[in-house]
């Protein structure tokens, strides 16, 4: 039961972050960010963000270094917007799924095209 719960609370915080992001914040440093998934734990203490971001390693990093400049400002608006008691503290990672996934296409592609000839 409380894993349903969790899992909600996490999707409802993805929706309002992706929102938040897009719209709300004016850094510079933030640049095409997808809020990717989002991990709460057991007793919505924590949530730990899953950031996919277009470009190279340094604006990685430089967008990442503005969300967590505005986590006090996302926190609030999180709890504005989702009804909880206490509102879970960001933890903000760069999600590493989806180049390690065209990384491993890529070489899937190469070995056919290989095999072929």
């Amino acid at each position: 039961m409380a894993k349903n719960r969790t899992g909600r609370v996490g999707e409802q915080i993805k929706k309002e972050l992706s929102v938040l992001i897009q719209s709300e914040l004016k850094d510079p440093r933030i640049g095409f960010v997808t809020v990717t998934g989002v991990d709460v734990t057991s007793d919505l203490s924590q949530a730990k963000v899953y950031l996919s971001v277009f470009g190279d390693e340094e604006k990685k990093a430089e967008s990442l270094k503005g969300l967590e400049k505005a986590t006090g400002f996302l926190r609030t608006e999180i709890g504005k917007r989702v009804r909880l008691r206490h509102t879970p503290e960001l933890i903000f990672k760069i999600d590493e799924s989806i180049a390690y996934g065209s990384r491993i296409e890529k070489l899937l592609g190469e070995i056919t095209h290989e095999h072929e000839e």
